[in-house]
């Protein structure tokens, strides 16, 4: 089935389309070819896009939480929210952070063998389930991160799960050249 949003195509990319995504792609990145699927069908819509990635760069560039916790929680979602872009892009950066294919696995089934990211990955779930977290699971992440790191941890599943339902609708395939998005 051919995307809702196919990428715009290069003749349609003009400068204010261009600097949309520079907060996220370097310039000469920003073409149909180079920026990837989710960012060519995205630039279909700069003011938009341009909004979004200013949160969405803090979420993946500055946030406080761990990476390794950063890309649990992103690869839970992708799998929660059946988001084939989202997973592909995000399984090269939890490998990237450390994470081993059992434990990508173990993201996708929601269970773990560590009991940090089996508390972080139910705490997805939670998430998921219920958009708030118990009085006991934000105890127990506190005994891991402080009150900076949950606030970016809850917000980094908010921003995902965003991003899920936005590359789903528009059929966003998974990414197969390597490209990232956010």
């Amino acid at each position: 089935m051919p995307p809702r949003l196919p990428p715009l195509p290069d003749d349609e990319w003009d400068d204010r389309t261009r600097e949309a995504l520079s907060a996220l792609l370097p310039r000469r990145m920003r073409n149909e070819r180079d920026a990837g699927p989710a960012m060519a069908a995205m630039a279909r819509h700069p003011d938009l896009t341009e909004a979004f990635l200013s949160f969405s760069v803090y979420v993946l560039f500055r946030s406080t939480l761990p990476r390794r916790v950063r890309e649990l929680v992103t690869l839970r979602v992708a799998a929660r929210r059946d988001c084939a872009y989202e997973w592909a892009s995000h399984v090269k950066l939890a490998r990237e952070a450390g994470l081993t294919a059992a434990e990508v696995e173990a993201a996708g089934r929601g269970k773990a063998d560590d009991p940090l990211d089996s508390l972080v990955l139910a705490a997805v779930d939670e998430l998921e389930d219920h958009s708030t977290l118990s009085d006991r699971t934000w105890d127990a992440l506190g005994e891991h991160l402080d009150e900076r790191q949950r606030m970016d941890f809850v917000f980094t599943a908010g921003a995902y799960a965003v991003m899920a339902m936005a590359f789903n609708t528009f059929g966003v395939p998974a990414d197969t050249q390597g490209s990232d998005g956010p």
